[in-house]
C-alpha cells in the first residue's frame, strides 16, 4: 500500500529535552495508523511537527513521496492535513457554524459571509458522517463531545484527507466514544488516513490497522494490529510488563468522613434540577465510585462538594462540619484534596511554573511561607521530591512552564500536589483522564494505598473498567438521582448497565446520622460559636 505521508529521521529539542530522537513514521493511504507512548513520549509533538505547529530540527517529511516544507498549520491545511488537538483549538463565545468556517469562510457578493451556504454544508456534512451537531449552538453551552465533533467537522469543511486525533476520546463518554469509533472506520474506508494519538490498548485492537511504539522520544516499533497483542503493545510502551488486574485487601470502615444530606443543584442554562435530592456518606478506609452516563448529575454533584458551585437546597458535611456554603480555600485547609474534571480550567496555572503549581494548595503555609513572604527552598524541594515520586516529565525540572507540559503529565502533577495534601478526603474526577498504562497502574496503587491509610475517597468517572476494578462501593446516577448504592463485589457490568440506562431503580437512600455522629456535629458547632 503507498504511504501518503513520510516523516524521515525527525527530530525536535526543547530546553533541556529531546522530544522527537530521530523517528521515522509513515502513514498509508487509507489506513487508521495508531501512535502509542508513555506520557511525555513525543507523540502530540511528532504530530504538531506535521501540523506546522512546531518546526522540526532535523530530518524531512514527504507526502506522497514528494518533499514539502510545512511551516504553520495553514501550510498543512494546503496539503490537506487536519488536527483535532488534546485540548481543543475552539472559541467558546462562538456558534459551532462559526468554529467551523473561521478563515475558510464562504463568501457572496464579494464580501459577505454566506452563512446559509456555510450552514448547508455543514448540515450535509453532519448527515454524510453521522455526526450530529446544531450548527447554531454555542460552544460553551454543548458537551465535551459535541465539542469534538465540532472540531472534526472543521477537518472534513477543509477537506482534509490527513486526519490527526490527539487522544480524541480522553473527554468522551463510552457511547461517544463507540460513535468516534463508528465515525473513523467510515472515514477510513472513504479512503481518508487517520493518525490515532492514544493510551487506550482496547481502542487500538479495536479500531486500527498498524500502530507505532515511541518512548522517551525514540521510535521503538510498528507493528500490525493483528499480528500483536494488548500486553506486547504495553510492554513496547513502558519497557515492562504491566498489572491490568488491581489487586487490593477488603476495605475496612472507619468514621464517616463526608456525607452528603438531600443534596440538589439547579442548572443556570436549563433551570431543572441535574442533582435531585441526593445522600450518601463516604467512610474512612474506603473508595466509593460514582458511575452514570455522562450528562446525569455526576459532574455537577462533583463542583459542589468541591465548592465551585453552590447547591440550592442541602447540607455537605466533612467531619461532621457543615461546609456547605464554605469556601474552597476553608474546604482545602480543612481535609479535602481534589482532583478535578478538567485539569487546565480548574487543575492548573497554565502560564506558572510546575513549581508553583504543586504548592498551590500549600503556599500560605509553613514552610512555604514565613511572615506572608514565600520561602522558595522548601518549595523547590517539595517539587523536585513530587517530580520524582510520581515520574513527571518534563524539559527544566520544576521551572518548567505547567502548559507546556503533556496532557498526561499535567495530570500526574495534579495527581501527585492532591495525594501529598495527606488531606481526610479526596475527591477525584476522572482520575486517569489522558494517563498511560503505566501510570493508570501507578495512579490506581496510589489511591489505594490512601484507602488503606484510612483515607475516605469519592471517584466519579466515565470508565466502566476503573469503577469495576478500584471501587469498593458504587453509587449510580441516572437523571441526577442515586439509583442504586452497591458493593462492588455484588454487582456485573451487565446489571451496573441497566441501572445507569434507567431501565432499573433503587429508591434514593436517606441519609441516616447514628447517635454518635449527631454529638459530633453538635460538639463542633459548639466549639463554632
Amino acid at each position: 500500500m503507498q504511504n501518503i505521508i513520510e516523516m524521515r529521521n525527525i527530530t525536535k529539542r526543547f530546553p533541556g529535552i529531546v522530544a522527537n530522537d530521530n523517528i521515522t513514521f509513515e502513514l498509508r493511504r487509507g489506513e487508521i495508523h495508531a501512535l502509542l507512548g508513555e506520557n511525555g513520549a513525543g507523540k502530540s509533538t511528532l504530530m504538531s511537527i506535521l501540523f506546522g505547529m512546531y518546526k522540526e530540527d532535523e530530518g524531512q517529511i514527504l507526502k506522497d513521496g514528494v518533499k514539502v516544507d510545512i511551516n504553520s498549520p495553514n501550510d498543512a491545511n494546503d496539503l490537506a492535513i487536519g488536527m483535532v488537538h488534546q485540548h481543543f483549538k475552539l472559541v467558546e463565545v462562538f456558534s459551532v457554524l462559526d468554529n467551523i468556517i473561521m478563515g475558510l469562510e464562504p463568501m457572496k457578493n464579494g464580501f459577505i459571509i454566506d452563512r446559509k451556504k456555510a450552514k448547508q454544508n455543514i448540515i450535509e456534512l453532519c448527515e454524510k458522517y453521522e455526526l450530529h451537531l446544531n450548527p447554531d449552538d454555542i460552544i460553551e453551552d454543548i458537551t465535551v463531545g459535541a465539542q469534538q465533533r465540532t472540531e472534526i467537522l472543521k477537518m472534513l469543511f477543509r477537506k482534509n484527507d490527513i486526519l490527526i486525533f490527539d487522544e480524541p476520546t480522553a473527554v468522551l463518554t463510552p457511547q461517544e466514544i463507540k460513535q468516534l469509533m463508528v465515525t473513523m472506520k467510515n472515514l477510513s474506508k472513504e479512503g481518508k488516513s487517520i493518525i490515532f494519538i492514544t493510551h487506550k490498548l482496547d481502542e487500538i485492537m479495536t479500531v486500527c490497522d498498524r500502530v507505532t511504539v515511541l518512548r522517551r522520544g525514540k521510535h521503538i516499533g510498528t507493528v500490525d494490529v493483528k499480528d500483536t497483542t494488548k500486553e506486547k503493545l504495553s510492554n513496547m510502551m513502558v519497557g515492562r510488563d504491566v498489572d491490568f488486574i488491581i489487586e487490593k485487601k477488603p476495605s475496612v470502615l472507619g468514621d464517616a468522613v463526608l456525607m452528603v444530606e438531600n443534596l440538589s443543584v439547579t442548572s443556570d442554562l436549563t433551570n431543572k434540577q441535574v442533582v435531585d435530592n441526593v445522600s450518601f456518606k463516604v467512610h474512612k478506609g474506603e473508595i466509593v465510585c460514582v458511575a452514570g452516563i455522562d450528562g446525569n448529575g455526576q459532574s455537577e454533584l462533583g463542583y459542589a462538594i468541591s465548592g465551585l458551585i453552590k447547591p440550592s437546597s442541602g447540607n455537605i458535611y466533612l467531619n461532621y462540619e457543615d461546609i456547605t456554603h464554605k469556601s474552597i480555600r476553608y474546604r482545602n485547609d480543612h481535609g479535602m484534596s481534589h482532583i478535578p474534571e478538567d485539569r487546565q480550567k480548574y487543575g492548573l496555572i497554565l502560564q506558572d511554573s510546575l513549581a508553583n503549581n504543586l504548592v498551590l494548595k500549600k503556599y500560605h503555609l509553613t514552610p512555604f511561607q514565613k511572615k506572608g513572604i514565600i520561602q522558595n527552598e522548601p518549595i523547590v524541594n517539595l517539587a523536585n521530591k513530587l517530580i520524582n515520586d510520581y515520574d513527571v516529565r518534563s524539559g527544566q525540572g520544576y521551572k518548567t512552564v505547567s502548559g507546556s507540559l503533556s496532557g498526561g503529565n499535567q495530570q500526574k502533577a495534579i495527581i501527585a500536589r492532591e495525594i501529598d495534601k495527606d488531606s481526610d478526603f479526596l475527591l477525584s474526577i476522572q482520575t486517569v483522564r489522558g494517563l498511560d498504562v503505566g501510570a493508570v497502574e501507578f495512579a490506581h496503587k496510589k489511591i489505594i494505598e490512601e484507602r488503606d491509610r484510612g483515607k475516605a475517597i469519592l471517584m466519579i468517572s466515565f470508565e466502566l473498567d476503573e469503577v469495576m476494578s478500584i471501587s469498593d462501593r458504587i453509587l449510580v446516577m441516572y437523571e441526577g438521582k442515586i439509583v442504586k448504592d452497591v458493593l462492588a463485589k455484588d454487582i456485573t457490568v451487565d446489571e451496573l448497565g441497566l441501572y445507569m440506562a434507567g431501565v432499573k431503580k433503587d429508591p434514593n437512600p436517606l441519609l441516616s446520622f447514628s447517635q454518635v455522629e449527631l454529638d459530633k456535629m453538635e460538639a463542633l458547632r459548639g466549639n463554632k460559636k
